[in-house]
């Protein structure tokens, strides 16, 4: 029996490759709206972070999640991003 390929995705800010499931993916949709993905499924464009505080520290310092989106990010998602992780 094959054994079941596990998708990769890489982080947006450390740009390392990790398990789908050990990263938090965000979404900006049509309408332009930006929100956490939980189930990691939703339309629109997907960037994916790492799990981590200092990642996100670093992602909100940087700008990059910005960049990759093309929009600017709200305080509130970045604080909605560290609530999920640090639950």
């Amino acid at each position: 029996m094959k054994a079941k390929k596990i998708p990769l995705r890489t982080c947006v800010v450390t740009k390392e490759k990790h398990p789908k499931k050990e990263l938090l993916r965000i979404v900006k949709n049509n309408q332009g709206d930006i929100f956490v993905d939980l189930t990691g499924k939703a339309n629109g464009r997907g960037a994916y972070i790492k799990k981590d505080l200092e990642v996100i520290k670093k992602a909100r310092k940087s700008k990059q999640l910005d960049n990759h989106l093309e929009v600017t990010i709200p305080e509130e998602i970045y604080d909605e991003i560290e609530n999920v992780i640090s639950k």
